[in-house]
Formats: C-alpha cells, structure tokens, sequence
C-alpha cells in the first residue's frame, strides 16, 4: 500500500489526511504527519490556563460559503456529542447566536460610529470598481496605494475592512482585489458581520481537536518534535518525484526512503512562525528564527521556479507583523460595561474598532466559554492591533515593547468606562500578549507566481498545502483556503474523479452586485 507523508499538523494537513482517507481511500496507519512543534494544529492553537491566563494567537471566522470546510468538517463528530458534526454546530450556533454589531466603530471621543454609510466619495467608488473590474494581471506585484487615493483609507468601508481582514494599505492589490470577489455578497451587513459564522469554542477546541481524535481513531500517526529538513528529488526537471525525506527528530538525523506511489504533502511558510508570548507583567521577547517551514520552502525553491519564492513572504517583518491579546478575567466587570456601551449582549456584538487609536486596536468578546475548560465565573476576551510598532495614545511605548496589563491600560484608554470599572477591571484581568512578525506575509505585495502551484506541473508525488500555495479566486488568511489546498493536492496526486467545489463567485450574480452598490452609495 502507498504511504502519505505530511509536513505540518495545521489545518492544511489535518485536512489532507482526512481526505486521504475519506476519498483516496487510504488506511489510517498509512499516513504520517510530521511536526516540529510539540503541540498539533498550527495557527489554530489555544493554550495556557484560567489561573496563568489563556491565550490564542487568533480567531478566524467562517461564511455560508465556504464550501470546502463545511464539506470536510460535516463528517467529523464534535467532541461534546457525536452525533453532531461540527459543521451542524457552526451553522446551529449562527442561527441561535448570530452577530448583530452596532458598535463596530468607535470614535476617538468614545462615540459609536454610524457605519450605514460606507464614507465613500465618488472618486473612491470609481476606484473600488475599477479594482473589482481589473484583471488580476494588471496588478501584478502592485500595493493597494497602487489603486487607491489617500482619502480612501480614512472610509468607514477602509476601518472596517482593514480590521475584519487585518489588511493594511501596502498590502497585495491582488489579493484585495481576490477579497472584493470573494466576500462582495457579505457586504451589505458588513458593519453587522451578522453574516459571519463562528466556531462554538475557540478554533482548536472546535477544530482541532475533533479532527485529530477522527484521524487517530483510524490510526493516523502524527509525529511532534519532528523537523523535516529537506527532501531528496529524482533527477531531471520535467517529472518531480520526491525519493527521500530528511528528518531530524531528538537531535538525531533521520532519512525515510520514499517511492513514487507515496504522497508528499508539505505545507510551505508559516503565517504564526516565530510568534512570542509575553506576560501581563512583560511583554513578549524579540522573535526567535525562522521555522522549518520556511527553511524547508527555502531550500526548495533553490534554483527552482515551479517551487514559487518564499523571499517575497519571509523578508518584510515590518509589513507582515501584527500583535494579539488574550484577556482571561475573574470578574465580569469588562463585560458588563461593554454589554452596556455597544447594547449587545455577551458574544452578539463582534469587532469593535478604535478609529482614532494609533495601535488601531479592535476587541472582541466572543460567546462564553471559549475554552472547553474553561471555568464558570471566568471569561476570556481577546484583541489586536495593526500597528505595533506605534507608540500608544495612552503610553508612550509601541504596542509590542507594552506588557499585557500596558496593553489592557490603552483599550480602557478608548472606551467611556468610569474609573471604578476600569480600576476593576485591571485588577482582575490577565493580558497575554502575542507578537506574530509574519501572520499577514500572505498578504505581501506578490507576483503571479511566487506562491507555487499545488501540485506543480510534473510532479509524481509532490504537492503544496496550505497559505503559500495558489489557489486561483480563492483568498488567503482563511480556513477554508487551507482545506481548499488539501483537497486539491489529494485529488490530483490521485487522480479523483471528486474535486473540491467551485469557488463562490458573488461577483457574476447580479442580484450580489446591485445589494453592493447600494451599499457604496449610501449617505
């Protein structure tokens, strides 16, 4: 029997081991993953505890139309009762708890923004559409400045846009442009998010961890501790066959031999590499180096171009960083001052955004509990900030040389809170900080083809998953984008006649394109 071969244990491989089994027909021992941490799940992680503080680099979100995901998680069984698959508990948790925000915005005056108008002037709407019309083409190795006035990021549509996507405006005018295609039918309630969908717990309590315990059932062996260091290639360049995987596991140097009827699926880069934790009294050190993920892509792509170019993704830390926060409280202080300013309850009202911050930071306080453990009498919220390198507008320091309690100080800093509330607040909270220099690199300005094919042209055993791979039309910085590349790879490496679904494409309905321009031009 063939054997299958993954480096990395995120979502991208998780994924591609279930569609190994569930459609390439393999058998469970057949396949390994490889990894060099010590924990599964990549950047859908969750750890730390209620007394010493939870942490969670980021929360994704998920839509009606994210095909792949709901197709792959429809058949995993949630850990709280099997006989519901987590795609039922997403889609079961938006109908009873949806997102209703009405406070998305708020002013540097501690003032809720009305968000009915998207802030546009008549040049910016031309400019949007001229983006949405463009073909990709055209904007190869172009910024989003590149397409755009200055006027255009200072729009209510600009605010809500960068924070709900964490795009900045030197970002990849092809993938905002991948963007507007891609979520257009989302933007009538974009101020709302009330079409969002989301996890009941965080995402490796919801994801994760019913997807590993379906693949170990089956007897998927998944190797922590392990770093894949290279791959050893046939000769010649017309066929790629992998023949040799190098490994090193405990110190000690490993090779497993690898014949033409096994799969090699790697997950090239890492948007969470090199992330630091700090403390609520600390903040978090200086990044350490590069992961294998990176290192392995790198040695790769060596004097190949079908292999992509991991250096437009791995060398502008200052254009692809951000930070995040994780809040765990004792005292439902926070909470129930937030329900009062936004008029949400708990868990009903999404991102909140301060325009005037110069962090431009954005909280939100998901449904409790978000830990599967979590203790009653505990809540967790979490946070982040596009510009860490900025000096506060409460502290003279950059977000990221700023403690968790420095941290938690500035949010309070631009919510209307009475001095009794905030001092409980800080009393009561625990701030984990999270420093990630690469978490938006996928969104770095690219050409066409620095990203590689998922399976290359050639290949006879070889394929790409994940973040830095090419998908055409679908988006980056989504679960569904990973699952998309599993399911490709998986399918033609084996020659399927199943393949993932089309791409959703708002942008060709034009009941989609009439709700959208009505928005744009509301006053």
């Amino acid at each position: 029997m063939a054997k299958a071969y993954l480096v990395g244990s995120g979502i991208a491989a998780l994924s591609a081991a279930t569609f190994l089994i569930r459609d390439g027909g393999f058998d469970g021992t057949d396949i390994h993953l490889f990894e060099g941490q010590r924990t599964i799940g990549g950047s859908l992680d969750a750890g730390g505890t209620a007394n010493t503080g939870y942490t969670m680099r980021g929360g994704r979100m998920f839509e009606a139309e994210y095909r792949c995901t709901y197709d792959l998680l429809s058949g995993i069984p949630t850990l709280d009762d099997p006989s519901v698959s987590v795609t039922q508990e997403i889609l079961a948790g938006h109908e009873e708890f949806a997102w209703d925000d009405i406070a998305r915005l708020v002013d540097g005056d501690g003032k809720i923004v009305d968000t009915r108008s998207m802030g546009f002037t008549e040049h910016d709407r031309l400019d949007l559409v001229r983006c949405l019309a463009a073909p990709e083409g055209h904007l190869d190795g172009k910024r989003i400045t590149d397409c755009f006035g200055e006027h255009f990021f200072t729009t209510n549509f600009w605010f809500l846009w960068c924070t709900t996507f964490a795009f900045q405006p030197w970002h990849s005018a092809i993938e905002f442009r991948r963007y507007l295609r891609r979520f257009i039918h989302l933007l009538p309630e974009f101020a709302s998010l009330s079409g969002i969908h989301r996890t009941r717990y965080n995402q490796h309590d919801s994801i994760v961890r019913p997807l590993n315990a379906w693949l170990r059932e089956r007897g998927v062996t998944v190797h922590t501790g392990c770093h894949v260091t290279d791959l050893g290639l046939a000769p010649g360049r017309r066929r790629t066959t992998v023949t040799t995987i190098y490994l090193s596991r405990a110190g000690h140097d490993e090779k497993i031999a690898v014949s033409p009827e096994d799969l090699v699926l790697v997950t090239n880069g890492s948007m969470t590499d090199a992330s630091s934790l700090g403390s609520h009294t600390a903040a978090p050190p200086p990044a350490p180096h590069r992961s294998d993920a990176w290192l392995l892509w790198h040695r790769l792509a060596r004097g190949r171009d079908d292999f992509g170019n991991p250096d437009a993704f791995d060398k502008h830390v200052k254009e692809s960083r951000f930070e995040s926060f994780t809040v765990t409280a004792k005292d439902p202080a926070f909470l129930d001052a937030l329900e009062k300013f936004s008029g949400r309850e708990t868990g009903r009202g999404g991102l909140m955004t301060f325009t005037d911050s110069d962090w431009l930071l954005t909280v939100v306080v998901p449904r409790q509990p978000v830990y599967r453990d979590q203790p009653e009498g505990v809540s967790v919220w979490w946070g982040y900030g596009l510009h860490p390198g900025r000096a506060g507008n409460q502290t003279p320091k950059p977000m990221a040389m700023c403690s968790g309690r420095e941290i938690l100080e500035e949010v309070l800093h631009h919510l209307p809170f009475d001095e009794p509330t905030a001092a409980r607040v800080l009393q009561t909270s625990t701030v984990v900080p999270c420093l990630m220099p690469y978490v938006t690199s996928q969104f770095l300005s690219r050409r066409r083809d620095d990203r590689p094919k998922v399976v290359p042209g050639g290949s006879v055993n070889l394929a790409f998953i994940g973040q830095f791979t090419e998908v055409p039309d679908d988006v980056v910085f989504t679960v569904e984008y990973s699952v998309r590349t599993a399911w490709t790879a998986v399918a033609q490496l084996l020659g399927l006649d199943k393949h993932p679904p089309a791409v959703y494409k708002g942008h060709r309905d034009p009941h989609v394109l009439a709700a959208a321009l009505e928005t744009m031009h509301r006053r």
